[in-house]
Order: C-alpha cells, then structure tokens, then sequence
C-alpha cells in the first residue's frame, strides 16, 4: 500500500466548494442531469445516476432537490448539457485538465481560455496533458468515523475490489479502477461507512513543482475555472504548498 495519499490534491478544491454550497448543488445537479440523459431515471439500472445521488447526499444536498432534479430531466424539460474536456498548462508548466457541462459551448471555452491567458496559462489541444493522469475511483474515508483497525479496514477494501489504500493519521484514500467504483462505494457503505469523498478523478503520475513567483499566478487561475459556473472539475498536477497546510 502506497503511504501517500493523492488527498492533498484535493483539499483546497474541497474547502472551497464547502463555502459555496448552492454553486456545489447547481454543479450536482448537472451531473444527475446527464447520467439520467445517459441512462434513465432509474438508480437501479443506472450506475451513473447512483453515483451522482450518492455525491449529492454526501454533499448534505436536500433529498426533495434530488428528486426533483430527476424528475425534470426525465420529463425532458430540464435544459440540455453537453460535456466537454479542455487541457492546457498553467504558469510554469503546471497541467490542468478542466472538466464542464455547459448549454453554451461558445461561453465555456471563452470563459475558460480567459482564465488560462489571464494568470499566465495557455490552453492546448486535446490530449496535450491528459496522458499525465490516471483516471481512478477515488473514496476518502475519516479514520476517526471508521471503527475498524487500519489492517481490517485495508482488507475490506482490497477484499470488495479495491486496487489500493492509502493510510494517513487523518483518512484513508481507496482507489479503484473507474469500473469498480460504484461497487467498491456501495460495499463499503453496505458496512456503515461514509465518505467524505468519493468520485472518479483523474491523479497526476507525477507532481510538478512550483516557484514562489508562479505560486499565485497558478492557485489565481484554477480558483477561477472551479468558479465558473459550466466547470464540474478542475485537475492538475501541481505541489502546491497551501494544499498540504489547509484542512
């Protein structure tokens, strides 16, 4: 099992949607749009959907906001989105992969490539950094809500399909292929454990390290594309210090 835990990576990300929790529900709320246009408004038959519920009650979302998300989509009333991926470097060579659904592609990707121009980023073609990340499962588990040891944590996860478990004194980190993951979350929870977080991500091979000068210039840009409305995800690969500090 790997001691480092990609979770680092992801905490500034986190706090932030914490603050802007309507922003978050909106953000949700597209997703269970497009796993019901994918496959149906029935969580039993649509492992996307269940995915995209199970994100929205982790994120306190309202139960009633849920259905009604789905009910509308499925009644085909609901406005249609379209999902796209836009690579590109940040300020120093940092790559970002900025994941969206948007109504409006023209908007997104103007609205995107000037938050990359204007904190010092260039946006590229596709493909141009996406071979620098492994898609996986990712489910983040507080140690202290888990009331079995670290070994017998480790090996109910590895036993339900899990590919890996990072331990930190603060989370556990499971990790699965993109295909396993709903079955890996629904047997975890299937044994009373909540996540405080829990997606398909993708995780950077390797870390890029940051000047001082670049510092800003990076942190300024990707807390401008996770606030533009049409962007459901933000990815990079840069060590960025605060990232460590920040709970």
């Amino acid at each position: 099992m790997s001691g480092h835990s990609k979770w680092s990576t992801i905490k500034r990300k986190k706090g932030a949607a914490d603050a802007q929790r309507g922003k978050l529900f909106t953000k949700i709320g597209r997703e269970i749009a497009m796993a019901v246009k994918e496959g149906g408004a029935d969580p039993v038959a649509n492992s996307r959907l269940r995915d995209a519920i199970a994100k929205a009650k982790n994120a306190n979302m309202p139960n009633d906001n849920i259905q009604r998300s789905i009910k509308r989509n499925a009644g085909g009333e609901a406005v249609t989105y379209e999902e796209n991926v836009y690579e590109g470097y940040a300020a120093g060579g940092v790559a970002v992969i900025v994941n969206t659904l948007t109504d409006n592609k023209n908007r997104t990707v103007s609205d995107v490539r000037h938050a990359f121009d204007k904190h010092g980023g260039s946006l590229g073609a596709t493909g141009c950094v996406n071979w620098m990340f492994t898609r996986q499962g990712q489910l983040v588990v507080d140690r202290g809500e888990v009331s079995q040891s670290e070994d017998d944590f480790m090996m109910l996860a590895l036993d339900i399909g899990a590919e890996d478990v990072s331990v930190t004194p603060e989370i556990f980190e499971v990790l699965t292929s993109p295909a396993d993951f709903s079955a890996v979350r629904e047997g975890l929870e299937s044994k009373g454990i909540s996540f405080l977080s829990a997606d398909i991500v993708l995780i950077p091979q390797n870390m890029q390290a940051v000047s001082e000068e670049d510092l800003p210039k990076v942190q300024a840009m990707i807390e401008r594309l996770e606030d533009l409305d049409d962007v459901q995800e933000v990815f990079h690969n840069g060590d960025l210090p605060m990232e460590e500090d920040e709970e």
